[in-house]
């Protein structure tokens, strides 16, 4: 390995927990839009389709990155959504009913959802940067962070936000 390929890989393992962490509320937002949009005839593949133009478009991606980086992302989503999932069932099992023992067992399989988030972050960003810049790939979450943004927004202007 050369010392820019090393250098790079040492200059993201300083910027991983932030990356993950905003990845992670990426998820949640998008997870919560998805459950608000399901009571509203939600249209999944044209969500998709935006998001997919949108990053694109920020990202400033060539057709060559798009063409390999798109496989890539929505690989890295599909297991990440099932990590989502199984962080949300070990939610709803927390109660004040539970015994000691129990609260212990779902703090172990929390952390462990956890580390599995931050490996394959780390997974996706090692390989990604083979077909995007650096750069491109730490704009991603913030270019993904802002997506959410707009449909909020998007939401609200059209009536579909919460009368308070």
């Amino acid at each position: 390995m050369n010392l820019k390929k090393i250098g790079i890989i040492n200059s993201f393992m300083k910027i991983a927990p932030y990356i993950f962490i905003s990845f992670l509320m990426f998820a949640l937002s998008l997870q919560s839009l998805a459950q608000q949009q399901g009571n509203r005839n939600y249209d999944k593949e044209k969500l998709e389709s935006a998001r997919i133009a949108f990053i694109t478009n920020r990202l400033d991606l060539k057709p060559e990155q798009a063409e390999k980086f798109w496989p890539m992302f929505n690989q890295y989503n599909e297991k990440r959504t099932a990590v989502m999932e199984s962080m949300v069932q070990l939610n709803k099992a927390s109660s004040d009913d539970m015994s000691d023992n129990q609260a212990r067992e779902i703090i172990k399989n929390r952390l462990a959802n956890q580390q599995k988030m931050l490996d394959l972050e780390t997974e996706f960003m090692e390989s990604i940067i083979t077909v995007i810049s650096p750069k491109q790939a730490v704009n991603l979450s913030s270019v993904n962070r802002e997506f959410t943004r707009q449909i909020y927004r998007s939401q609200q202007r059209g009536g579909g936000g919460r009368n308070n």
